[in-house]
C-alpha cells in the first residue's frame, strides 16, 4: 500500500466504520490494534467490531432515534449496518446480531480492502506525525493513551462505569418456568424468552440482590454510572419496586402455558445467536462478584439450573467532555490533526459509536480533499448527535445515546401544538429528507463501488 493518509487507532465499531468509509473513497488507511498482544478487560479476540456487551444495535422502528440514525447511515452505505443485517438474529423490534458472525464479516471486509492495512499487536499511546490520527479506542482505552488524551484535554477525569450482562446456555433454562413472547405481541416473530416470578420470589430476590457482595472499585477511581447502563443492583437500591417498573416489568406479557397466572415480575432473555443456543439477560448489567451472580440469579425459577456462558463484569469507560475539547469537526482543540470517534467522544452505544465514526470520517475526508468543513444540520440524526457532542452544557455533560431529546422540534416547521406521536412521525420523515438534501449538496466523493456502477451504467447507454 502507498503512503498512509490516515492512521486509525482501534478497530471497534467507530474505527471500523470510519476506515471503510474512507477506504471506499480512495483514502489509504492504516488501522492499529493492540489486541491480541494486549487485551482489554472485556474483549476476547482480535476481531474488528467485537461486541462485548449486548448484541443489539437497538430499534429498527423508523419512528425512533435509533431508527432515524440507521436510515441516514444506510443512505451513506454503512459497513456496520450491512454486516448487522447479514448476521441478524431474532430480536423483536431490535436489530440484534450473532456477535461472532458479525465480527467475522466486519473483519473480512476491512482486511480484504485494497486501501486498508491492519496492524495487530500495536499499542499506540500518542498520535502519528506523518498523517492525521483518529483515536477510536472506545470505552476501554489503554492507560497510556488515556494519559496522553488527558494531557491534551486538561483533565484527569476521563471515565465512568459500565457493566456487562450475563449470557446463559439455552438448554439449562427450565421450559416449565419460561415462555416465548414479545411484549404486547410486537415484533415480526417471537424473540424473547420470559422468566416470570411471583411476589414472594421477587421479594426474596431483591433481598439477596441488595445484600450481594460486589466488586470493589479501585481507590483512585470514582463510580459514575451512565443512566442507561446502571447495574441491576444499583437500580434495585433506588427502591424495591424499581425493577418491576424497569427491566423486570411484567406488563404486556401473557404466559400461554399458564394464562390464569399473572406474573409479579418478569426477567427477559434475548437470543445471542442464530441457533439460539445462548441467551442474554436483558437489563442485567451487574458488578456483583461471580459467585454471587450465580447464587442470586439462580433464584429466578426458570434459571435455577442455569449454566452461565459468561458472567457479568464491570469495566472502566473512557470519554472526554466534548464541549470543552472538540473543534466543530471532532478534532481536538489543542491538537487539530488528532480526531476522536466513538464512545470516547461521549456517545453511548454500538449504533451511536458507528455513526460517530462515520461522521468523523466525513470530516477527515473533507480535510484530505481540501473541501471546506460541512456537517449534517442539527435537524438530522447525525447532526443532532454532533450538536450534542459540541454544544451541550459542559458542566452537566455525560454520555448519551440517540433519542428524540437531542432534537429541537423548533428545527422542524409546523410541529408546535401537535401530539407527541404526530411530532415524532414528522421529525422522522423530515430528518431523513433533510439529511438526503444535505448529502446531495456535499462534495464528498461517491464510493468506489458506486463509481463502478456509474461506469457500468454509462457504458450500457
Amino acid at each position: 500500500m502507498s503512503k498512509v493518509q490516515i492512521h486509525i487507532v482501534g478497530s471497534g465499531l467507530a474505527g471500523s466504520e470510519a476506515a471503510y468509509f474512507l477506504a471506499e473513497r480512495g483514502i489509504k488507511v492504516c488501522i492499529h490494534e493492540m489486541r491480541p498482544k494486549k487485551m482489554t478487560e472485556a474483549h476476547q479476540s482480535d476481531q474488528c467490531a467485537e461486541l462485548v456487551c449486548s448484541n443489539s444495535l437497538k430499534s429498527k422502528n423508523p419512528i425512533s432515534g435509533p431508527g432515524m440514525l440507521k436510515a441516514e447511515m444506510n443512505h451513506v452505505g454503512s459497513l456496520i449496518l450491512q454486516c448487522a443485517e447479514a448476521s441478524q438474529v431474532p430480536g423483536g423490534e431490535a436489530l440484534t446480531v450473532d456477535r461472532d458472525i458479525f465480527a467475522q464479516q466486519v473483519t473480512q471486509k476491512l482486511e480484504s480492502h485494497p486501501n486498508i492495512e491492519r496492524r495487530l499487536g500495536e499499542e499506540i499511546t500518542e498520535p502519528f506525525e506523518d498523517a492525521p490520527t483518529l483515536f477510536a479506542t472506545g470505552p476501554l482505552t489503554s492507560e497510556g493513551l488515556s494519559q496522553w488524551i488527558a494531557s491534551q484535554t486538561d483533565t484527569d477525569d476521563l471515565y465512568f462505569y459500565d457493566a456487562i450482562a450475563p449470557i446463559i446456555e439455552s438448554d439449562s433454562i427450565d421450559p416449565e418456568y419460561s415462555f416465548l413472547a414479545n411484549r404486547y405481541g410486537k415484533g415480526e416473530e417471537v424473540a424473547y424468552l420470559n422468566c416470570p416470578m411471583n411476589k414472594e420470589e421477587y421479594e426474596k430476590f431483591i433481598d439477596e440482590l441488595l445484600m450481594g457482595e460486589k466488586v470493589t472499585p479501585k481507590t483512585f477511581e470514582k463510580e459514575k454510572f451512565f443512566q442507561g447502563c446502571q447495574p441491576i443492583e444499583a437500580i434495585a437500591a433506588s427502591g424495591r419496586e424499581s425493577l418491576r417498573f424497569g427491566p423486570m416489568k411484567p406488563v404486556g406479557l401473557e404466559n400461554p402455558n399458564r394464562p390464569e397466572e399473572k406474573a409479579y415480575a418478569v426477567v427477559q432473555l434475548r437470543p445471542e445467536n442464530k441457533s439460539r443456543t445462548a441467551y442474554n439477560m436483558v437489563g442485567f448489567q451487574t458488578k456483583l462478584k461471580y459467585g454471587e451472580q450465580k447464587r442470586i440469579f439462580k433464584m429466578i425459577p426458570a434459571l435455577r439450573n442455569a449454566e452461565f456462558l459468561r458472567l457479568g463484569s464491570i469495566h472502566r469507560n473512557t470519554y472526554v467532555c466534548g464541549p470543552k475539547v472538540f473543534r466543530p469537526d471532532l478534532s481536538l482543540k489543542g491538537a487539530p490533526s488528532v480526531y476522536l470517534a466513538g464512545q470516547i467522544t461521549g456517545v453511548e452505544g454500538y449504533l451511536e459509536s458507528a455513526g460517530c465514526g462515520m461522521l468523523v470520517a466525513m470530516f477527515i475526508l473533507q480535510r484530505i480533499k481540501g473541501i471546506e468543513h460541512d456537517a449534517p444540520p442539527p435537524n438530522t440524526a447525525l447532526g443532532a448527535m454532533l450538536h450534542y457532542l459540541i454544544h451541550s452544557d459542559s458542566k452537566n455533560y455525560q454520555p448519551t445515546n440517540v433519542h428524540f431529546g437531542l432534537f429541537d422540534p423548533l428545527y422542524f416547521d409546523g410541529l408546535s401544538g401537535q401530539k407527541r406521536k404526530a411530532v415524532r412521525e414528522k421529525m422522522a420523515q423530515q430528518s431523513l429528507i433533510n439529511f438526503k438534501k444535505w448529502w446531495s449538496s456535499t462534495k464528498i466523493p461517491v464510493t468506489s463501488s458506486q463509481l463502478q456502477e456509474l461506469k457500468k451504467h454509462a457504458l450500457s447507454l
